[in-house]
């Protein structure tokens, strides 16, 4: 099998194979380095460069890696998705959760993913009980769209959703959805949608409202307006063709709206799943191509549903994951310390950029072997590669200008820029 080189730092002792057999390790790779470390340049941008065999997935905050980058993916006989959050219309694809739904635990998966991708559920401590019948409700909303409409998108879903309103009707709750979940319930009353309605139903009005404005917040802080066009406007990315053909989906995030992020990590676990799935029906029970994708500021919007268990199977499936964190604490503060632990145990590579976080460095430095304050005060442009059965090795970051393939790359990059500016100024 045709494997590609993954570049982690200067010397060719910082040069790896992504063939798992060859290596035993798996390909999940966790960076941390504060902000100016060079994660970027360093890390992400060798690791598109020497990409020839198998697919990616992208998220980043900067646009000039996706028009960086294209020309040359297309070169190499790859397809190219931008999936841009931040400015939808420009996308070439789109994502609608609903176009992945095919059984009733797609459904309650689906719920269950948007519920907890609010930011403000993170470690909280309150009552699950409120989750979970926020994701009984949406469930039943869901399963009504895709029962009455022919063409259903999540459009669909999030119009039902506006419609709904909840009063009191003496000792019962009224909504404004009654006569369309009676309709229904005449022709199947144990139907799943109608199962998941009556659930809602009988709940006390003061309950029900909570639940109705669990979710309603929820749904209002991921779905902005913007979204809401682009899940019904353009063809959706295909889980599937990411593992038979050759291609790069680039997904481009804010650095400054953590909305996104919610509904990009949304997009994660549905992902996770359709694939995991996929290759579950496949006789080798493996991807076709190998499916990688590299997630920067992976802790800095909301936690994956599931990832703590998916990151334990990438390997068998042939996924890996390259996460970009500023610091350990971030992790642990998104998925809680035991989570946290579960996702740096199955990254067999740490690479380690520097910083002032003092319990990454206190980490470090006991990997290490050496005193807090050598960890604490690393030179700038100093980095420390651990990988599973070896002595950890002390290089420098990767200097990329000096690579041709790049050179070549930014200066036709540039000269797009300038005659782009021209064009502007006529």
């Amino acid at each position: 099998m045709n494997a590609d080189r993954m570049i982690l730092g200067e010397g060719q002792n910082a040069v790896f194979s992504t063939d798992c057999n060859a290596t035993g390790l798996n390909n999940n790779i966790l960076v941390c380095a504060s902000s100016g470390c060079g994660k970027t340049m360093s890390i992400m941008e060798p690791r598109l460069i020497e990409t020839f065999h198998s697919s990616l997935i992208v998220t980043c905050t900067k646009r000039r890696i996706v028009e960086k980058y294209t020309e040359m993916f297309l070169k190499r006989g790859y397809r190219v998705l931008d999936l841009n959050f931040v400015n939808p219309t420009e996308s070439n694809a789109a994502y609608d959760p609903l176009a992945y739904v095919t059984s009733y635990s797609d459904i309650t998966f689906l719920a269950e993913s948007i519920v907890k991708a609010n930011p403000r559920k993170e470690n909280t401590t309150a009552d699950p009980y409120w989750d979970e019948a926020s994701v009984s409700l949406l469930s039943a909303l869901i399963a009504y769209v895709l029962m009455t409409e022919d063409n259903p998108t999540f459009a669909d879903v999030l119009k039902l959703v506006d419609s709904l309103t909840v009063s009191e009707d003496g000792s019962r709750i009224e909504t404004s959805l009654d006569a369309k979940f009676a309709k229904i319930t005449a022709k199947d009353s144990h139907c799943f949608a109608a199962t998941c309605w009556n659930s809602f139903k009988v709940l006390p009005i003061k309950t029900a409202s909570c639940v109705y404005g669990t979710m309603n917040t929820t749904i209002d802080t991921i779905f902005s307006p913007e979204l809401r066009k682009m899940i019904s406007n353009k063809a959706n990315v295909d889980f599937e063709e990411l593992s038979n053909h050759k291609t790069v989906l680039f997904i481009s995030t804010s650095a400054v709206n953590p909305a996104l992020n919610c509904f990009i990590n949304m997009f994660y676990a549905q992902m996770f799943k359709q694939l995991f799935e996929y290759a579950e029906s496949l006789p080798s029970g493996k991807l076709p191509i190998p499916v990688s994708v590299l997630a920067d500021d992976f802790a800095t919007g909301s936690r994956i549903l599931n990832f703590p268990e998916y990151i334990s199977i990438f390997r068998e499936k042939q996924i890996s994951v390259m996460l970009f964190l500023q610091s350990e604490s971030q992790l642990e503060r998104m998925y809680g310390y035991e989570d946290a632990v579960t996702i740096i145990d199955n990254c067999d590579t740490y690479i380690y950029m520097g910083g002032m976080n003092i319990k990454t460095c206190r980490n470090i430095s006991e990997r290490l072997n050496l005193p807090l304050e050598d960890v604490l005060y690393m030179p700038l442009g100093a980095e420390v590669i651990f990988r599973r059965g070896q002595r950890p090795i002390q290089t420098q970051r990767y200097n990329i200008l000096s690579n041709q393939t790049y050179q070549k790359i930014t200066q036709h990059y540039e000269q797009q820029i300038k005659k782009a500016e021209k064009r502007e100024r006529r």
